[in-house]
Parts: C-alpha cells; structure tokens; sequence
C-alpha cells in the first residue's frame, strides 16, 4: 500500500477527538479523512467542516459499511470501546481506540485475538508512548545508555478532579455505589503501567493500595453533588521479571497540570527522568545523568523527534496524538511491526486488575508474564 492513502473513518466527535485525534489526521499527509461519526449530527457537521471530512453518519454501523473507510477510530465513552471495536473487527476494519479497551483484561485478550483471526491491525490509545521524551528514553534503555536497569517510577500529578464540582465522566453506569469504584487506576494508572511495562518489560507482581479522598462529587449527567466513593488514589509497589523494581501512583487529585505524567528510570549507568507535564509554555521536559555525572541536565531533543509541523509549545493532546496517528498510518500503509496493541492494552488492563485484586485482598498478586 506504499503510496496510497488511508481512508479513516472516526466514531465520536467530542473534546478530545476534537483536541487530540482529529487534528493528527487532518496533518497526515497520507490520511483521507472519509467521515466522523456522533450521535449528534451537528456535533460531527462542525467537526467534518472543520477538519475536512467528506461525509458524517450517526449510526456507526453505516460507517463501517462504507467502502472507503479502511481504518476506525473508536473515540467515544469507556463502557462503548470494546463493542465498537469488535463491530469493526468483524467488519475487516484496522481499529484504534481509546482506551481502557475494556474494564476487564479477558475481554480485551478476546478483542486482539479476534482481530488476529481477521488480519486487521490494532492500535490502543496510549497516547503517551508517543511523547518524543518517552521515546527517547526507551531508546537509551534498549541501547544500553542506561545500563541495567533497577527502578522505575511512574507517577500522575493532575489535580483535575481536586475540585468536587468539576463534573467527574468516568463513571460507567449502573456502578454500584456501595463500595470503593475503582477509577483513577483505570484512567490515569493503565497509562502509567503501559509505560512502566513498555520499558521495563513484564510485570511479576505487585502490591498496593487504594482510597476515596473526596467523598462527594458532582457527577456529570446527575444533579448536584453525589456520595460516590470514587477511587481517586492509588499507589503500588512492582516486582519487575527481570528483577527490577518499580513504583507507580495515579492520582485524580495530586497537584499538578495537565496531562501530570512523570517517568524516572534508574540504571547502573545512568538514570533520566521525563516530565510529561504542561508548565511555562511547553509539553513536556527531559534531564539524563550518568554514574559520573550525577547532576540532571536538561536535554533538548533535536526538532526531527517530533511529528512534522509541531515543537514543544504545541499542546499535548495534539502533539502526542499526532505521533500515534502518524505511527499507525505508517504501520498499515508500509506493513510496518506493530506497536501499542489491543495486545498491550489487554496487559495494561490485567495489571489494573491485578493492582484492584491486590488492595482488595491486602496481598502481593502474581501476573502471568507474556504469554496468554
């Protein structure tokens, strides 16, 4: 297919297809933006005029239907992710969606084993793999700049949910309230443990705990605010298989701006620290130290490591968004490997459960390594 376009069809049309997806499609040069998708016509008119589609629908199964979509984007709530994507798994289309792809891992292994059945690529909305900081310390770890490697730590500091009046989303309906909703794990932590998992391989097992801070909350749909014991703490301790260490926190209520994600990776011969956070006007920032040189410096990634047209200053949905969207594209036009699965999202999800278990029963949780 080297040379050609992708025709992409994207099912949802709200704030962060607006912010994130979208916006990497309209700058990929190899991207025909066939149609969006939204139950509210006017939501997916205003986003096709704006970013150029050529046609809307409010019923995804007739965009699966039209011939010229080869790849779906499945951006739309957590509890619609799994279903939508098996619709287009079994409709012959590549599929990203966001993630979690489902709330439970044995589902989502279900989901990529489908899609192997059916010879269609996947793709799961890590977006953060695709920080040009991040990937520049996968790249000193598998090039043995690091060294061995012994810690590593991810942590999320975004007091988004701080305020108990700023409508809290993720809330799947008809979860039972009378005891601790796990949410902040999901959400924040199954990022943090795709990237902890990324570069320091499988996770052996870990132990941790969980709490509700902010008892009552205004939930978005519902009137004033409810008595809902949201998960909106939690921190773990891993042992890695390779016999590393690992720490891992998220959080909906840790001061700090958006998108709040810090990894530090500690080797024998050097350690690097990258601050996925917004602050005086830039995305993201990234110090290395080595064994003899144990003051951080910061690095300035050369401007060929971010996607074409953006720098540092582009915000983050976008600038990241437009990495995964460019990678994936890529990935199908040139038969490249494949990254970021269904496969990996189906992992990260069964070491949130795994983390959920773990509280839940005051112990350490083994997890199964690689194979399934």
């Amino acid at each position: 297919m080297t040379g050609t376009r992708l025709g992409v069809g994207v099912i949802g049309a709200h704030s962060w297809a607006e912010k994130a997806h979208l916006p990497g499609y309209a700058a990929h040069e190899r991207v025909d933006l066939v149609a969006i998708c939204d139950i509210e016509p006017e939501r997916a008119q205003a986003m096709a005029e704006r970013f150029g589609a050529r046609r809307i629908y409010t019923d995804h199964r007739a965009l699966l239907a039209d011939p010229d979509v080869q790849m779906v984007d499945v951006c739309t709530p957590t509890h619609t992710h799994l279903p939508l994507s098996l619709d287009a798994i079994a409709a012959g289309r590549h599929v990203l969606s966001e993630k979690p792809l489902a709330t439970e891992a044995e589902p989502a292994f279900a989901a990529a084993r489908a899609a192997d059945a059916k010879g269609v690529r996947t793709k799961l909305g890590f977006t953060f793999r695709y920080s040009p900081a991040i990937r520049q310390v996968r790249q000193w770890i598998a090039d043995g700049t690091l060294g061995e490697i012994f810690h590593i730590h991810g942590f999320e500091q975004n007091s988004q949910f701080l305020d108990p009046d700023f409508p809290l989303r993720q809330v799947v309906p008809g979860a039972p309230r009378d005891q601790l909703i796990p949410a902040s794990i999901i959400g924040y932590g199954s990022h943090l443990v795709d990237l902890m998992r990324w570069l320091g391989g499988e996770f052996a097992s870990v132990a941790s705990t969980m709490r509700n801070f902010v008892p009552e909350r205004v939930v978005r749909g519902e009137p004033g605010r409810q008595r809902i014991p949201i998960e909106d703490g939690a921190a773990a301790v891993v042992e890695y298989a390779s016999g590393a260490q690992g720490l891992l926190q998220s959080s909906y209520i840790a001061v700090g701006n958006y998108p709040g994600v810090e990894i530090r990776v500690y080797g024998s011969k050097g350690a690097a620290v990258a601050r996925l956070i917004s602050e005086y006007g830039i995305a993201e920032t990234l110090h290395f130290a080595t064994a003899d040189a144990v003051e951080f410096r910061k690095i300035d990634l050369p401007a060929d490591h971010l996607p074409p047209g953006t720098t540092l200053g582009t915000p983050w949905p976008e600038l990241y968004y437009r990495n995964l969207v460019r990678h994936f594209v890529d990935e199908i036009l040139e038969d490249r490997p494949q990254e970021c699965t269904f496969f990996d999202g189906a992992k990260s999800q069964e070491i949130v459960d795994a983390v959920i278990r773990a509280h839940a029963e005051r112990r350490w949780v083994d997890l199964p390594g690689q194979g399934r």
